[in-house]
C-alpha cells in the first residue's frame, strides 16, 4: 500500500513538472511571436529614430521572455535576425544581433544568460561601444563590448587554468568594409571580461582579440574546422601590392591560415591546408593560384 502511494505521488509530481514546463514553453512561444513583429518592423523602418525606439521595446520584451522558468532551454529558433548560441558545456548562451544605421554603420545589441538550472535569470547585457573604443585592442568588459553578431563559441581549457570561451563573429562595419573578430571571453568570480593575450604568433605579442577588415563586397572564411583541429580563416591581402592598409582594397588571396590550441593558447599556423570532403558543387571551384575557370555542367 505505501508503494503504491509513493509511485501515485511520483507520478503526479511529473505531471505536474510537465504540465509547468509545457506552460513555461507556450508562454515563450507567445513572447518569441511579439519579438518577431517588433524586429520585422524596426528593420523596416526608414529612420534610425524609429529603430531605436523599435530596438528598445524588443529588448524589454527578450528580457521579459527570459525571465520565463526554463527559458535557457527554449531555442528562440524563429528569430531570424538574432543569433542565439550555446557554449559547449551548456554554461551560457549569447544572443547577439545588430541594426543597420542610415549612414551604412551598424549598432550592435546582445546579452550572455548564464545557466542557472532553472533558478532565478542571471543575465548580462551588453553594452557596443565601439564608437567609445580608442584602442580596438583593449580588455574590456560586457559594459564596453566591442559588438558583434557572434556565430561560434569555441571552449578552450588548459590544465588547472580557468577556462576561457573563444567567440568568432561578423562586425559589418561601413559602406566600405566589413569586419570580422575572434574575440576572447573570461568569466572573472560575477564579472565578464573580453579580451585576453593568448594569441601567439609572428607579430601576436600582446594581441588581445583579432580583427580582420576587408573589402564589404567579399566574402571571409573564419570558422572551426575539426578536420584540421584548429580556428581557421582566409589570409587577407590587398589586391593591388602597392596599397596597403586600405582596407576597401583587401579580401581573400586563396591561402588559409589558423590558431591551433596549444597550452593554452591560439598558435598561429600560416598556409593551412584544407582537405574538405569531396562535395558536388566542387567542380563550380576556381583556385585563385591556378587562375582556372570552373566548368558548369548546366
Amino acid at each position: 500500500m505505501k508503494y503504491i502511494k509513493f509511485y501515485t505521488l511520483l507520478m503526479l509530481g511529473l505531471l505536474g513538472t510537465n504540465l509547468k514546463a509545457q506552460q513555461s514553453t507556450n508562454k515563450l512561444g507567445v513572447f518569441q511571436d511579439s519579438l518577431i513583429k517588433i524586429s520585422v518592423n524596426a528593420v523596416a523602418s526608414q529612420s534610425d529614430a524609429q529603430k531605436m525606439e523599435l530596438n528598445g521595446r524588443f529588448v524589454k520584451t527578450l528580457v521579459e521572455a527570459l525571465k520565463t522558468p526554463n527559458s535557457f532551454s527554449f531555442a528562440f529558433d524563429s528569430l531570424k535576425n538574432v543569433s542565439v548560441i550555446k557554449s559547449p558545456d551548456q554554461a551560457f548562451r549569447i544572443l547577439s544581433w545588430y541594426m543597420p544605421l542610415e549612414n551604412g554603420t551598424y549598432r550592435y545589441y546582445g546579452a550572455i544568460q548564464i545557466n542557472t538550472k532553472s533558478g532565478p535569470l542571471k543575465l548580462f547585457p551588453l553594452i557596443d561601444q565601439t564608437e567609445n573604443i580608442a584602442d580596438p585592442n583593449i580588455i574590456t568588459n560586457n559594459q564596453k563590448w566591442f559588438g558583434a553578431r557572434y556565430y561560434e563559441i569555441v571552449p578552450v581549457t588548459s590544465g588547472n587554468r580557468l577556462p576561457y570561451y573563444v567567440l568568432l563573429g561578423w562586425k559589418g562595419n561601413t559602406q566600405a568594409t566589413t569586419k570580422k573578430v575572434i574575440e576572447i571571453l573570461s568569466f572573472d568570480k560575477e564579472n565578464l571580461v573580453f579580451g585576453a593575450p593568448v594569441f601567439d604568433g609572428k607579430e601576436l605579442k600582446g594581441k588581445n582579440r583579432m580583427i580582420f577588415e576587408y573589402a564589404k563586397s567579399n566574402a571571409m572564411t573564419l570558422k572551426s574546422d575539426q578536420k584540421a583541429g584548429m580556428i581557421v580563416f582566409d589570409h587577407l591581402a590587398s589586391f593591388d601590392p602597392e596599397i596597403k592598409d586600405r582596407f576597401e582594397y583587401y579580401g581573400s588571396d586563396g591561402t588559409f591560415d589558423g590558431f591551433k590550441i596549444i597550452g593554452g593558447k591560439l598558435k598561429l599556423q600560416e598556409e593551412v591546408t584544407l582537405n574538405n570532403d569531396p562535395n558536388a558543387s566542387d567542380e563550380l571551384y576556381a583556385d585563385p593560384k591556378k587562375n582556372v575557370k570552373p566548368i558548369r555542367k548546366f
